[in-house]
């Protein structure tokens, strides 16, 4: 009965005030942290704007990955490169090259002197490339000042947070340590909250970039094998492995000889 009696007097005695995110933005008897909202509610709009760049260009990415496996497997075993791009999908990134550069090639015969006239073909590809590379690119920007200034953003609230922090304390007039710790405390919250955002953006962006990269160079390489097939009247064509043979048919098992 006496230890009961102990440990409910401690318990009393015991501070109970609350510390974390919600305290620091809404705290019981204070008016809001407005601006301690406001900086939350932009990280959590950069984090998921940063997950829905990461999944979308992952797909994209895939799917130019898998239609360039299907294209080395089918494509220059076409006669032309018109019946090739008959193989291609519509909307392949693939098939935008060799469009673009039989749609060059028509204007190719019209130029009088060939060097002309090779240099427009090849700025034609190279267009045609670059467009495809920059679409690619489309929200890495994001990724980039994201990671680069969410622990900034995530800062800025902490410094908010400590100055309210101090505020409070001088208005209160006590400096105990249960006083100062919980504040300071609360305010640290936002830093890491800006650390939880700009790290996975920062590797996000890396690791989309590497795949890019390796995207731009298969490109780079099929804009060039298009032109020599080009220039070449279709005599000039990349190796490719040839087509799996057939499996040989079983032969038809004997009919069984009929009674006499």
């Amino acid at each position: 009965m006496i230890f009961e009696l102990l440990a409910a007097a401690a318990k009393d005695a015991a501070p109970q005030t609350k510390f974390g995110i919600k305290e620091a933005l809404l705290p019981e008897g204070g008016d809001p942290n407005w601006i301690g909202i406001i900086t939350l509610v932009i990280l959590v709009i950069m984090l998921f704007g940063s997950l829905f760049i990461l999944f979308t260009k992952y797909l994209e990415q895939n799917k130019i990955l898998k239609q360039h496996a299907e294209m080395k497997s089918a494509f220059w075993r076409a006669p032309s490169l018109k019946e090739g791009a008959a193989k291609l999908e519509k909307d392949s990134a693939w098939r935008q090259i060799v469009d673009d550069g039989l749609a060059a090639e028509d204007q190719h015969g019209k130029m009088v002197n060939e060097t002309d006239a090779h240099d427009w073909l090849h700025g034609s590809l190279a267009r045609s490339e670059a467009s495809i590379n920059s679409y690619l690119n489309k929200g890495l920007a994001w990724l980039a000042t994201t990671g680069a200034t969410a622990p900034f953003i995530g800062l800025f609230g902490t410094v908010v947070g400590i100055y309210r922090a101090l505020i409070n304390i001088g208005i209160a007039g006590s400096a105990s340590i249960d006083k100062v710790a919980g504040p300071v405390g609360e305010a640290l919250i936002m830093t890491a909250i800006g650390l939880l955002v700009a790290v996975p953006a920062v590797l996000a962006y890396n690791f989309l970039q590497g795949r890019n990269k390796r995207i731009g160079e298969l490109l780079s390489a099929f804009s060039t094998d298009v032109l020599a097939n080009i220039n070449s009247k279709g005599a000039v064509k990349p190796a490719v492995k040839a087509a799996p043979a057939a499996p040989a048919a079983k032969p038809a098992a004997a009919a069984p000889a009929a009674k006499q």
